[in-house]
């Protein structure tokens, strides 16, 4: 997921002066230049500042209203690093000598996607516990998703040390042991990535034997489909990434998956599909639970709140999560009442 595949262990080039060193194989958009990286990184940071201040706006009045959603606040983190990792790379562009600035860069690259990672499995452990209470929600299915969350801050960790430690050292033994680290945690999150499909197809799969505890606002099956989407394309553009990574060419030889276009697009053009296409959706009225929700039952408490404040529709209990206008239901009600009495 680095935008420089991880150093190979080949001959340093004498010139190269350091610590600091230059990588000596391809990656993933190569060096940046002011006349292809600096229009193109000028329109994506525009587009990450208004998805920032998108969902700070949405979690600002959200907080007002007593409505606590804090993955808007995650996303506008998350386009907050983009913004700094394009600012980085149009500075990097104007400054080619400047490894420093090259590393902060790459750091900068890494670090973000993973936020996206995160949203994606909370959503997949709402949906499960929404779909099957007593896997979701029992000790073992909570303990799982606790090990994917603290497994990511562990991969974040290491590929963040393997990518700075890489440009300090020329022994080949240290850098092959470090592209192995880089390559083990590029693959894992490329898994994890990939994780909220399985989960949801399993949802799907497995016959329920209590009604479903839904959540939020709107169809169930619009969660569903916005979480599968969203999924895919993260899937598609970590593995991407970590295809790169495993291909060694050398610096000066670079193939047509090193081209800036599949840095731009597998990266940035993205991410951005998927923060907007969960700003646009209001994830943060479809997706939202009960502050302190701890047990089945606890999600579909969320929805008579919801339905009182913004006069949505009631869910129904099918595993599609078709809506039913509440009047309509009231409506029918008194309808078979009448019929009843006559």
């Amino acid at each position: 997921m680095s935008s420089q595949s991880p150093p190979g262990h080949g001959t340093i080039p004498m010139q190269q002066s350091g610590p600091p060193y230059l990588p000596t194989t391809a990656g993933l958009g190569g060096r940046p230049s002011v006349k292809v990286d600096d229009p193109i990184s000028a329109i994506i940071l525009a587009f990450f500042v208004a998805g920032a201040a998108f969902n700070m706006t949405i979690f600002q009045i959200n907080r007002r209203r007593g409505h606590k959603f804090v993955l808007s606040a995650l996303l506008f983190g998350f386009c907050m690093a983009r913004i700094m990792a394009n600012v980085l790379r149009i500075a990097w562009a104007s400054n080619l000598t400047n490894i420093k600035l090259a590393i902060a860069a790459q750091v900068f690259v890494n670090a973000g996607v993973i936020l996206l990672f995160v949203v994606n499995l909370i959503f997949s452990q709402r949906i499960l516990r929404a779909y099957h209470h007593r896997i979701g929600w029992s000790k073992p299915g909570t303990l799982v998703f606790r090990f994917l969350y603290f497994s990511i801050l562990a991969n974040l960790i290491m590929i963040i040390t393997a990518v700075v430690y890489s440009f300090y050292t020329i022994d080949p033994t240290t850098r092959l042991e470090l592209r192995k680290v880089q390559l083990t945690s590029i693959t894992y999150l490329a898994i994890l990535a990939f994780l909220p499909i399985p989960i949801v197809a399993l949802c799907l799969a497995l016959p329920r034997k209590t009604p479903m505890d839904k959540f939020g606002q709107g169809r169930m099956r619009t969660k569903v489909r916005l979480l599968l989407f969203t999924s895919t394309l993260l899937t598609l553009g970590a593995g991407f990434r970590a295809g790169v990574a495993y291909q060694i060419r050398p610096a000066t030889d670079p193939a047509w998956y090193h081209h800036k276009a599949c840095f731009y697009v597998f990266n940035y053009v993205i991410e951005l599909i998927v923060v907007y296409t969960y700003a646009l959706s209001r994830f943060d009225k479809r997706f939202h639970i009960p502050d302190g929700s701890s047990g089945p039952g606890d999600y579909s408490s969320s929805i008579d709140t919801a339905n009182s404040n913004d006069h949505v529709f009631r869910l129904n209990t099918d595993i599609d999560g078709d809506d039913v206008p509440p009047k309509h239901e009231e409506q029918h009600g008194n309808k078979e009442q009448a019929q009843d009495s006559v």
